[in-house]
């Protein structure tokens, strides 16, 4: 499954240079290690896509509870993320 996510510039750009292997989500599309996303990078001042994607795996999903383990809350998610080969 690839889930399509818009991704402002500036988080864009740390993932596509690889300071930053994961994705901090809300989890209303059943995110799964195996599961792919397809960021495309959005620039929220001008409310438009640049036209750039990058495509990563999700390797592994750490998921918010009552309990608020990890620091989420219920509802959202961690996502570890590797480049598709």
């Amino acid at each position: 499954m690839v889930h399509e996510l818009k991704t402002w510039s500036k988080y864009f750009c740390l993932v596509k240079s690889g300071e930053k292997p994961f994705e901090l989500r809300k989890n209303d599309r059943g995110f799964l290690a195996g599961h792919e996303l397809l960021l495309r990078e959005y620039n929220p001042h001008t409310q438009t896509y640049t036209g750039q994607t990058l495509h990563r795996k999700i390797t592994c999903v750490l998921e918010g509870s009552e309990a608020e383990e990890f620091g989420l809350k219920p509802g959202y998610c961690i996502m570890g993320l590797k480049e598709v080969e």
